[in-house]
């Protein structure tokens, strides 16, 4: 491992946070698959974040930001890395009108039942998302026809240079599954969801209905990543897949979930190797057959 000294320094400067060595990637992961980070930082506030993430670009490193982890894929060596985790320390919640101020590390079904409990509408849809809030607007997350880009009206985040920089309306570019914040060099602090005054029990049997939704039609039961591709132009990654009759393949631990082809699930002991392998061969069979690419949903992190 190369950071020990920054490792000893972190410790000095930032003393009231917690800082793992040696952290496996596994337990912080939906996956729950990786080796170990070099270690695993934990601040306690959005301040806190922002200070981290200046004073180690500082020391000219490159940290690895990490929300619930339901989005990534970890290689099985580790990462000789620092891991900056934002949930759920960097998590607050606040109902002010018809606005819901929300902090980069709570998650969005968490984030959701703050709206509910503040007889607020317009974040249902979100309810069953286990991402983090700040992964969710970086990535424009979405399901059941709703995405972040319908209420999301501002976001703060720390810049590359390390200063507070604000997003308004559509300056946050959204599209799917993409944003300002997709290709830059960025950490999200907090952002701010706009929604309407609703009715707590109509709200609640909408989550209600969703939730039947995907606990009938996801494998919710198996470690994954959720979606493991993009919707292609004009169809679904799932109903691709079904079609090239992959729907139960498996290579090694990794398999395409026979509930919903859209999941590559761990079935056992499933390593980065063998979810990577199964996603390039699930990509050149659905290429073969149907002429689509399909693009990865799931973050792949490089060791």
């Amino acid at each position: 491992m190369k950071h020990p000294s920054v490792i000893a320094e972190l410790r000095a400067a930032f003393p009231d946070m917690v800082i793992k060595e040696n952290e496996p990637l596994a337990r912080h992961c939906s996956f729950r698959i990786g080796g170990p980070a070099a270690a695993l930082l934990a601040p306690g506030s959005a301040e806190e974040l922002a200070a981290v993430c200046r004073w180690l670009r500082e020391k000219g490193e490159d940290p690895l930001l990490l929300g619930n982890g339901t989005n990534m894929l970890f290689p099985d060596e580790g990462l000789d890395r620092l891991v900056v985790q934002t949930c759920p320390n960097v998590g607050g919640l606040r109902a002010e009108g018809t606005e819901l101020f929300a902090e980069c590390g709570a998650t969005l079904a968490r984030a959701a039942t703050a709206a509910l409990n503040a007889g607020l509408t317009g974040l249902e849809f979100a309810h069953g998302i286990p991402g983090s809030v700040g992964g969710g607007v970086v990535m424009n997350a979405g399901a059941y026809g709703g995405e972040l880009k319908d209420v999301v009206t501002r976001t703060d985040y720390l810049d590359a240079d390390g200063n507070v920089r604000t997003l308004r309306g559509g300056e946050h570019e959204f599209s799917y599954r993409h944003s300002f914040l997709s290709e830059r060099e960025g950490v999200v602090l907090r952002t701010v969801f706009s929604l309407a005054p609703g009715d707590p029990a109509a709200i609640t049997a909408r989550m209600q209905e969703l939730a039947e939704k995907r606990r009938t039609s996801q494998p919710l039961d198996m470690p994954s990543a959720g979606s493991t591709f993009k919707r292609p132009v004009g169809g679904y990654a799932a109903a691709l897949i079904d079609e090239a009759g992959l729907k139960g393949f498996t290579i090694g631990g990794a398999q395409v979930s026979a509930k919903h082809a859209g999941f590559v699930v761990n079935a056992g002991g499933a390593t980065c190797a063998d979810v990577l392998r199964l996603m390039e061969h699930i990509q050149k069979t659905v290429l073969e057959r149907s002429g689509v690419r399909l693009e990865p949903e799931v973050r792949i992190i490089r060791g």
